[in-house]
């Protein structure tokens, strides 16, 4: 008797998991997420420049979009395109990866992702119907929050910590290449020498963004001051201010931004 046959919920969700529909909506969300990190490795290279008020993080990037023409329209788009990846995600979490239906930490991974694409697919929404608010700020309210709690100054420091090791992992990810097992092609020689080095610099730039950001969460850990535990602005900017900062910066801006144009090159070659 098959695995679909004596679960049949498995079976409807592997079902669906390949369908050309999930699958189709689901690379729609990885264009989404290039959409978005070339806004934001953008607005990282504005900010270096010194010709930018806006925030740079995923709120400014879904502001920035929202102000363009038909931005509305767009933001909805997006935000299709992340619910969607979302929900693709949740379903591997549940059936595992096909090929790899037994490997218990890519569906934890892939939990993880659905709840992030699924915060992303808010969000835009959010910007949609015109609201939204500064990330940043947002995350310091949670950070206040969490500190007034028992024991709360070890839970944001061990989540700063996590999201230092999530920043080293892709930086890992990318000087060795690891994205391509990913991707379609024996060791993702389909994919071609230009899309291995965004996929390279991308993950490289993002890891050191992500990795800066942890710092700050662990510092107002340690101090017990919500202020430090800045999001994604507030790290290019911690970036910004060190020595030959803004060249650093800039060279991380345009990294972020070969991880976007990476994801549209992963929207078509992602094994799904």
């Amino acid at each position: 008797m098959s695995a679909s046959s004596a679960n049949p919920a498995a079976g409807a969700a592997r079902e669906a998991q390949q369908s050309s529909a999930m699958q189709g909506l689901a690379r729609g969300g990885y264009v989404a997420s290039g959409v978005l990190h070339v806004l934001l490795g953008w607005l990282a290279v504005q900010l270096a420049l010194g010709r930018t008020s806006s925030e740079a993080d995923q709120s400014g990037a879904f502001r920035t979009l929202g102000r363009a023409p038909g931005g509305a329209l767009l933001l909805w788009v997006v935000a299709v395109g992340f619910a969607a990846l979302a929900v693709w995600q949740l379903v591997t979490a549940f059936v595992g990866e096909r090929g790899r239906e037994h490997q218990a930490g890519l569906r934890i991974k892939s939990a993880a992702k659905s709840v992030l694409y699924g915060v992303l697919a808010g969000i835009s929404v959010q910007y949609a119907s015109g609201g939204g608010t500064s990330g940043g700020s947002a995350q310091k309210g949670l950070t206040a929050q969490v500190l007034s709690w028992p024991g709360g100054r070890w839970l944001v420091g061990l989540v700063g910590l996590v999201i230092v090791v999530a920043g080293v992992v892709h930086v890992v990810i990318g000087v060795r290449k690891r994205f391509l097992r990913d991707l379609t092609g024996v060791g993702g020689r389909a994919v071609g020498e230009a899309v291995e080095r965004l996929g390279q610099v991308g993950y490289v730039a993002k890891g050191i963004a992500l990795a800066v950001v942890g710092g700050l969460v662990i510092a107002a850990g340690a101090t017990a001051d919500p202020a430090r535990a800045g999001g994604l602005d507030e790290a290019l900017r911690t970036i910004r201010d060190q020595p030959f900062g803004p060249v650093l910066l800039f060279v991380v801006g345009i990294g972020i931004a070969a991880y976007g144009v990476y994801s549209f090159a992963r929207a078509r070659y992602v094994r799904l």
